[in-house]
């Protein structure tokens, strides 16, 4: 990642900020896709509390790694750059992902993978790093093993994910590569105290920067264990202070303000305060699922198939039509980081942050 590069992706976005303003003052549809998921796989090797893939009793048809190249050149035609982040599951699992983040570097598509860490061996590192991704993101739920293992269903991944971080990083020195490397954790009731903390932890780390997201109440651990309760949120509420003042401070937090202030919003399952709307993700977001199903949000329904479709004619199918205008008018409060919308200025305030790191 490089300020050039930067520079490029903020036209795009500025000139799809401008595409969503003519849609939704005249109905004439400009705009592009400009922000990509890519869920390689749904088979995990952690149990994470918060997630539902590991019992699952059937899991969703792979595209192979062929058939993810194809879907990639073909939104490539449409939209010329792009950045896209892939996930799973654990996308490691997966036989020839680093071979998709080759194909990606070297087709000039930039691609960024999130991971629980349990797979970055040295080798695997080297692997990565020589692929030239767009960024690695860790998931990271506690600044210490005890905690994180349990959340995480894996004993013994803390001391993996940690080793996995060091290992890339001396890659990078290595190889000379430069590409952000991303801490990610879910907040939930038994870690929103050490939210500092594991801020903390991730500049000792040499990690670029830190991006948290609340857990969702997907499953009944969520619901019942990991959900902050109302007797706790002004608890909270002096937690994310405090990340506030620590990203005036420079602490390589990339959340804006505002989305660590909807945190609390969240947890009182409000719906999406007037400043944050209207919806704009599905003016926005290409989800692309294992199976080639394409979404433009995850709670919407899908809108085409990237194996027999492309991508040209999914963005602008009447699907896809339809489900945009209903976006609009939802009201969710969403803080998935992958979907949650972003403001144009956000958006530069992320790149310029991890340019600086």
């Amino acid at each position: 990642m490089d300020l050039l590069t930067m520079s490029r992706l903020a036209i795009k976005h500025t000139e799809n900020a401008v595409a969503e303003s003519i849609y939704r003052n005249t109905g004439y549809d400009l705009t592009k896709p400009i922000a990509f998921y890519g869920l390689v796989n749904e088979h995990c090797n952690v149990k994470c509390r918060q997630c539902d893939f590991w019992r699952l009793k059937h899991y969703k048809e792979e595209m192979t790694i062929q058939e993810w190249q194809k879907a990639l050149l073909s939104i490539k035609e449409l939209v010329g750059e792009f950045s896209i982040n892939f996930s799973g599951g654990e996308p490691f699992l997966k036989k020839g992902f680093v071979d998709l983040l080759a194909f990606c570097s070297q087709n000039g598509i930039h691609a960024g993978v999130t991971t629980n860490g349990s797979l970055m061996t040295r080798e695997n590192a080297a692997k990565t790093v020589a692929a030239r991704p767009f960024n690695v993101n860790f998931s990271v739920d506690a600044p210490n093993a005890e905690l994180h293992d349990y959340l995480r269903g894996y004993p013994g991944l803390f001391d993996k994910l940690s080793n996995g971080l060091k290992f890339l990083r001396e890659e990078c020195e290595k190889q000379d590569v430069k590409f952000p490397i991303i801490v990610k954790p879910t907040i939930n009731r038994l870690n929103f105290r050490l939210l500092p903390d594991i801020a903390e932890w991730a500049q000792q780390m040499g990690a670029t920067a830190i991006n948290f997201q609340p857990i969702f109440d997907w499953t009944r651990e969520a619901s019942e264990e990991l959900w902050i309760e109302k007797e706790e949120h002004e608890e909270l509420t002096k937690v994310i202070e405090h990340l506030i003042k620590m990203k005036h401070n420079d602490a390589p937090i990339m959340n804006s303000e505002q989305m660590l202030r909807l945190i609390l919003p969240h947890f009182c399952k409000e719906n999406a305060p007037p400043e944050n709307r209207p919806c704009l993700v599905g003016l926005r977001n290409l989800w692309i699922e294992t199976d080639g199903n394409v979404r433009l949000c995850y709670d919407y329904p899908v809108i085409g198939n990237v194996k027999d479709q492309s991508a040209r004619e999914i963005w602008y199918g009447e699907k896809a039509e339809k489900i945009r205008k209903q976006t609009l008018n939802c009201d969710k409060l969403c803080l998935l980081t992958c979907v949650s919308q972003k403001t144009l200025q956000d958006k530069v305030m992320m790149g310029l942050k991890l340019l600086k790191n």
